[in-house]
């Protein structure tokens, strides 16, 4: 009993298609949650405590919510967000992807953020890169580089 023959070459090949389209890497890691903002003061932090160099020069930084807050070694990781949507229409600024720097911990923050329970809590400059700086909250993708 054969399993292929040479009359079904196109049941092969497309049984080799899905096996390989299957094996490929995705082409998207990305992750999905909200993003808030917070507002000076934002020393000492809960990763690099008082430390002026630990803030970019950019100021594109963010406090880690629970869910990426990893038991502290989430302090100085990078991620790209980019703002996907908001309750109100036209908050998101389109085509803006920044790049932030993990500093603090959002529930330890020494500035309270713009709502609880976000995933990531972006300085006022990186919120405001990506976003309206009147929304309390928006909905991003993220994805740590």
């Amino acid at each position: 009993m054969k399993l292929f023959s040479i009359r079904s070459p196109f049941l092969f090949l497309s049984l080799l298609d899905i096996l390989l389209l299957a094996m490929q890497p995705r082409l998207s890691r990305a992750d999905v949650g909200t993003a808030a903002h917070y507002s000076p003061p934002y020393t000492p932090t809960t990763c690099f405590g008082n430390d002026p160099s630990q803030f970019p020069s950019s100021n594109l930084f963010a406090a880690a919510g629970e869910g990426i807050w990893d038991n502290g070694a989430s302090c100085g990781r990078q991620y790209l967000v980019r703002c996907i949507s908001a309750s109100v229409s036209g908050t998101c600024i389109p085509s803006q992807t920044i790049q932030v720097r993990i500093v603090d911990r959002a529930l330890s923050s020494s500035s309270s953020p713009s709502s609880n329970g976000a995933t990531i809590v972006l300085s006022t400059t990186a919120f405001g890169t990506i976003a309206k700086s009147s929304a309390t909250a928006v909905n991003v993708e993220y994805q740590q580089v």
